[in-house]
Formats: structure tokens, C-alpha cells, sequence
């Protein structure tokens, strides 16, 4: 009997071959995945929503695709424990205590209105089923901690300190990129923003026309644009501050490289990830998919993308995929009571170490600002490749 097909775009943040191979044995299917750069994934579902059947990125690509009818909505009746997902999600906060970040809060966008806007207020159908998310910040080597630590608190306007000069490195990702340079401007009182979620173009040109002085005077040192990438720019020791994201983290603290990752007093740079149905889907097709994106809350994938750092959208099914040591480091905070692996069963976590920024709640709690997709998201975009090039 022929084995349904499912063709699956996203990025290399959660295309994991692990998760591939699982999902393949345990629902019977044949999973295609086609990994591409954040810009390019997106551009790619807006304009060929025919070429794939779900879509796996960020809430931040969410109004893009809706606007131009690239995916359908999920019918969150057929999602077996939507009742169990976050609230991160629904309402924005995982409680109401909670710090309300900027940005591209994925609350926004989640629910799908009888006029066919998105807003929070709750219905149905959803436009992406949340799945994996993480906070994000830098990372600094010893010698940044030595300097600041006795009298300041972590910042993200380390970003900008010229004691720094020539070894700062940056992701090159536009939508990110932006995001962590402009906390860092914000925070070193170079750039001040009304709504640093959404900027004006000429908010957008202040920034940006900093950014290319500093790049000019050799300010920043390196741009990666994937983990590979980051993982060497840092174990070269000559960066020593950079933007990071977890694995690429994970991997350089368990290769012996003494770095930190940072907690900055202004809150972190959130973002969350899921799986959208293309607009195209119906039939055999479109229930293969909704038994992949079932699978995804099942607890198996949660587990899996535990071991590289990041968190789930139903953490309670994913706690019976971790022994309790894997659970109460990445959930609760907790140091390791034994060696934690990760999902190709590399030791990554020694015995007695704490996660940095400690527990799910003190992490996620404290976001400034979500990875943003702005109204000037086309022109964004192109002075942030002006910067890049300059």
C-alpha cells in the first residue's frame, strides 16, 4: 500500500532528521523536509503555497501568510490536546504576572475571527499549532563577565560597548538581527524607540545608520547565519560577545568553552515557533497532516527539542519523554543531578551544572520583546542588507 507523502518547509531550528525518522515510524508516512533560510522559507510559502503541505516557522511569518491566503485554518477540534497547550500562546503570558512583550506576540495572531482577522480572542480555529519556542539573548566569554559583573548587571547594551570593539558578532537574520541590535542600541541610550516592536522608517533609518558607522569602525567582528556558523565564530575565541541561539550554546558549553549565556535586565528576545497547513490541503493529504501536527503536542518531538534547549507547547506530555534529571534541568531549573545528552546522545550538560536564566517560568516570563514582523517589515529588511553590505 502506498504511504502518504507529506512535503514539510521550515528551517533548521526544528527540521530535525530525529524528529523526522520518528515521526515516519510511528505514523506510517513519508515526510519530505526542505530546509531553508527565514527569509527565504517565508517568501517561499507566500508566493508557492502548492509546494509544500506544512509549513514550520515562526508566529512572526504568520500575518504574511494569512494576507496572501498561503495557509488554511486549523480546526482545533481535531487537535487532541489542544486543551493542554500554554497559555503562552492564547493569551500572551504564561500568567497575567507575567511581562507582556513587544513585538510579534504570537496572541496576536493565533486566532482566526468570523471577519477572517486575527486577533487573541479566543475561537476555533487557529492559524498555527504552537510547538517549540525558546527566550534568546547573547552569549560572553569569561573575560566579559570578569569586567562587568562586579557592578553591573547583564545588558543587552554590552552589544554596543566600545570596550568591545571588533568582537561582537551578529546573526544576519534581518527580522532577528534588528531585534537584538535594537534592544542593545535602546538599552545603551543610543536609539530610542516608541514602539520597538514596529518601527517608523525613520526610527528604522536611525538604527541602521548607527549600525553602519559601527561596522565601518570595525565594531563588529562577525555575521552567521547558521548554528554551524555561530558554534565557530565563538570557538575561535577572538568574538566575545555575540547573538546565539540554544544548540549552537549547548554545543560550545559542552565542548569545554566557558561561556555564558546572558540574562539581560531589559528581558530577553522571545520567539515561538509552529506548523501551519498550506492552503492548498484537503482530503487524505489534509489528514496526514493534522496527525503530524497531533504528533508534534504527542511528547516525543517535545522531548527532542528539549535536548537542544528549547521548550513545548504541551510540556506536561513531553515530561513522560525525559527522565526526571532532563526534566527538572530544562524545566525547572534545577542543576543536574547526572551527564544530559542530547538527541544523538552527546553528553552536552555535566553533572551539577544549572541551566542560565534558570526555571521555564523565570525564562519565559521575562520577554521584552518578540522576534517582530513590522509594517515596514520590505523596507526593514532592505537597509538591514545595506548594513550588511556596507
Amino acid at each position: 500500500m502506498k504511504r502518504t507523502k507529506l512535503r514539510i518547509i521550515g528551517t533548521s531550528v526544528t527540521l530535525l532528521d530525529v524528529i523526522r525518522k520518528s515521526a515516519e515510524e510511528d505514523l506510517g508516512l513519508d515526510i519530505q523536509y526542505e530546509i531553508l533560510d527565514g527569509v527565504n522559507c517565508q517568501q517561499k510559502a507566500v508566493t508557492c503555497p502548492d509546494e509544500f503541505d506544512v509549513y514550520d516557522q515562526w508566529f512572526n511569518s504568520v500575518d504574511l501568510l494569512w494576507t496572501a491566503g498561503a495557509i488554511q485554518p486549523i480546526e482545533t477540534s481535531r487537535i487532541t490536546l489542544w486543551d493542554q497547550v500554554s497559555n503562552l500562546t492564547k493569551t500572551g503570558r504564561i500568567s497575567l504576572s507575567d511581562k507582556l512583550g513587544q513585538g510579534a506576540n504570537p496572541s496576536d495572531v493565533q486566532f482566526i475571527q468570523a471577519d477572517d482577522s486575527l486577533s487573541s480572542a479566543q475561537t476555533e480555529q487557529i492559524t498555527m499549532l504552537p510547538t517549540a519556542h525558546n527566550v534568546d539573548a547573547f552569549v560572553y566569554n569569561p573575560a566579559v563577565g570578569n569586567h562587568y559583573l562586579s557592578e553591573k548587571m547583564e545588558s543587552w547594551s554590552w552589544l554596543f560597548d566600545d570596550e568591545w570593539h571588533g568582537k561582537i558578532g551578529l546573526t544576519s537574520d534581518p527580522a532577528i538581527g534588528i531585534a537584538d541590535v535594537a534592544l542593545g542600541a535602546q538599552a545603551a541610550g543610543l536609539v530610542q524607540f516608541k514602539d520597538i516592536g514596529n518601527m517608523s522608517v525613520d526610527e528604522i533609518d536611525r538604527l541602521v545608520s548607527l549600525l553602519i558607522e559601527k561596522k565601518k569602525n570595525g565594531h563588529f567582528r562577525h555575521f552567521w547565519s547558521t548554528l554551524a556558523e555561530s558554534f565557530n565564530m565563538m570557538d575561535r575565541k577572538k568574538t566575545v560577545i555575540a547573538s546565539m541561539w540554544s544548540p549552537a550554546i549547548i554545543s560550545l558549553q559542552a565542548s569545554g568553552q566557558k561561556i555564558k549565556s546572558a540574562s539581560p535586565i531589559e528581558g530577553y528576545r522571545g520567539w515561538h515557533s509552529g506548523l501551519s497547513l498550506s492552503s492548498h490541503l484537503d482530503g487524505e493529504r489534509l489528514d496526514a497532516a493534522y496527525a503530524y501536527l497531533n504528533w508534534w503536542l504527542s511528547g516525543k518531538a517535545g522531548a527532542i527539542v528539549a535536548r537542544q534547549g528549547y521548550y513545548i507547547s504541551v510540556p506536561n506530555a513531553t515530561r513522560d519523554f525525559l527522565s526526571e534529571d532532563e526534566w527538572n534541568y530544562w524545566y525547572e531549573g534545577h542543576p543536574s543531578q547526572s551527564n544530559i545528552r542530547d538527541p544523538d546522545g552527546r553528553t552536552i550538560v555535566r553533572k551539577g551544572k544549572r541551566r542560565d536564566g534558570g526555571s521555564y517560568s523565570e525564562r519565559m516570563s521575562n520577554i521584552a520583546l518578540w522576534s517582530p514582523l513590522m509594517d515596514e517589515h520590505n523596507y526593514l529588511v532592505r537597509r538591514w542588507n545595506e548594513f550588511l553590505d556596507a
